[in-house]
């Protein structure tokens, strides 16, 4: 694998991962302050409680708002998690877009996907709660979600340009497995924080170059073959 100029071919790249980005709700002045009130006390509660013990009731009477508002809005308790959660992955799809790498543009393609596993990896782990309710609402609800289009084309991408032998649209869904929600949610206690970001960066490691740690030499390889 070569190393790409800064700025070079990440450009067409960034504007398919941009066109995935689900754009903030155009709403009157009132309405927008009351989505935001709402957002804010469902944060503060979720915190406070914990996602699952926190009722629309609870965050309706809190926010001064009637229950069907809330459901109008909504519609449920899964779709307020995602609502809540829209915030904050637009943090973290700003810096793949714009940042700094090797998370941003300006690396290459091997570094940027290890430090992306690495960085979801943390984003999880702060938004676990709200992660899993908006991943588990309904069968297969993980993958139509925009956020997960948004995570899986950025890690075809990369894989892509680091490997182009490899399969990239399977191997791209089987890199973000080990990052559901309802797996790092079940398996807590057994695996620390820690643990887990730096297992997953071993095993983008091992799909880019066949080696694992972080002596891998993912901008040596030219030949797309593991390293012996």
């Amino acid at each position: 694998m070569t190393d790409m100029p800064p700025g070079g071919d990440d450009a067409p790249q960034d504007v398919e991962l941009a066109r995935l980005r689900e754009p903030a709700p155009r709403e009157r002045a009132d309405a927008a302050r009351n989505r935001a009130r709402i957002l804010d006390v469902a944060a503060r509660l979720f915190a406070r409680h914990g996602v699952a013990t926190v009722s629309m009731d609870q965050i309706a009477g809190e926010a001064g708002v009637g229950k069907g508002t809330l459901f109008r809005r909504f519609g449920d308790k899964a779709g307020l998690a995602s609502a809540l959660l829209n915030a904050r992955e637009e943090d973290l799809q700003g810096a793949i877009l714009g940042g700094p790498p090797p998370l941003g543009p300006g690396a290459p393609a091997g570094e940027r996907l290890v430090a992306f596993v690495t960085a979801y990896a943390r984003f999880l782990e702060a938004n676990l709660d709200l992660v899993r309710l908006s991943e588990t609402a309904s069968p297969g609800a993980r993958y139509r979600a925009g956020a997960y289009r948004f995570w899986r084309l950025h890690v075809r991408i990369l894989l892509a340009e680091a490997r182009p032998d490899l399969d990239a649209d399977y191997l791209s869904h089987a890199l973000l497995a080990p990052l559901a929600a309802d797996l790092r949610h079940a398996t807590s206690e057994a695996f620390t924080a820690e643990r887990v970001a730096a297992d997953v960066a071993d095993l983008a490691r091992l799909v880019l170059t066949g080696r694992a740690g972080g002596d891998a030499h993912l901008t040596a390889q030219t030949d797309h073959s593991p390293l012996q």
